[in-house]
């Protein structure tokens, strides 16, 4: 399946609510005041956020529309633009690229986004792209979490640090690198514990963790992903601007993607924030984490058939 049809296939569901949701509020042959303000209002609902919403209404209000020709198509063309103008700088396909010197990514979000099976997904793509991978097991809070990380280490072939349960996170994180500098690894993917900002304890571990990695390199770590669920709605803006305060992100995975029709919470993000998109989860399967394209993505969020 070609990265397009991966991307129209995750967004159906957003898709189908999005271009039903416009055909609804778009009767006449004009764009007027009140289709205005529908419009934007419904670009709220889905998740595109207040920013967004208000800067795509004045957007289609400075449009002529060609009344001769459908406005719902017109329109769908406007937004696939204004989505590619906001997006196409927050393309980071680099990240996946053989780096000159050790790159060490610290992966964070809360219980439950899939962050260590995305893990196991960008080092594939890691691996792929002719990186020797390794892997730290810092969620040494659960059991499961270890154990997960080592069975995507079997999987893909690659190189996993780990210790005990109840061991300190940070001396995981601090042996990998370590390992990966004597054995000349390129990426080093540190797993964390999912945390929640009311967890006082498990942030201070993962500011710790962060720590640890300066002190082999100060540059590091070189690259902070936040993993969030596509399916948490608006509490994703409150985790971005929690997990961004205690060390600064540098790139989001967007995971469940197929499984909501609200894909537009990724828009309100891209608008506040302005923080790269790695990569998107589009299903279950050990490929279907997808590198983030502003095209494709605009072109299946908008899809109409």
């Amino acid at each position: 399946m070609g990265i397009f049809n991966k991307f129209k296939k995750g967004f159906q569901k957003s898709a189908s609510a999005f271009s039903s949701g416009l055909k609804e509020i778009i009767v006449k042959k004009e764009i007027d005041d009140e289709s205005l303000n529908k419009i934007e209002e419904f670009l709220i609902q889905s998740d595109v956020g207040i920013e967004a919403a208000s800067e795509i209404k004045e957007i289609l209000s400075t449009k002529k529309v060609d009344p001769n020709k459908d406005i719902a198509v017109e329109i769908n063309h406007i937004l696939k633009d204004y989505i590619i103008s906001l997006m196409k700088p927050l393309e980071n396909s680099s990240f996946f690229m053989k780096k000159e010197k050790l790159n060490v990514t610290l992966i964070s979000g809360v219980n439950g986004v899939g962050k260590t099976t995305s893990i196991g997904k960008i080092g594939k793509i890691l691996k792929t792209n002719g990186n020797k991978v390794m892997f730290a097991a810092s969620d040494t809070f659960r059991a499961a979490a270890i154990e997960q990380l080592e069975n995507w280490a079997n999987k893909i072939d690659v190189k996993i640090t780990k210790s005990s349960l109840g061991s300190d996170p940070a001396s995981v994180a601090y042996k990998a690198i370590e390992e990966s500098i004597n054995h000349n690894f390129d990426q080093v993917l540190i797993d964390t514990a999912g945390r929640l900002q009311n967890k006082k304890n498990l942030m201070e571990e993962y500011k710790k963790i962060a720590n640890v990695t300066k002190k082999i390199d100060s540059d590091a770590p070189h690259d902070v992903v936040l993993v969030l669920d596509a399916t948490s709605g608006q509490n994703i803006i409150n985790q971005v601007e929690e997990f961004n305060k205690i060390i600064p992100i540098t790139g989001i995975i967007m995971t469940k993607l197929d499984g909501t029709a609200k894909g537009g919470i990724l828009l309100a993000l891209a608008k506040k924030y302005k923080v790269r998109i790695i990569a998107l989860g589009l299903g279950e399967k050990e490929d279907d984490l997808q590198i983030f394209e502003a095209e494709k993505f605009a072109e299946a969020f908008i899809q109409t058939n």
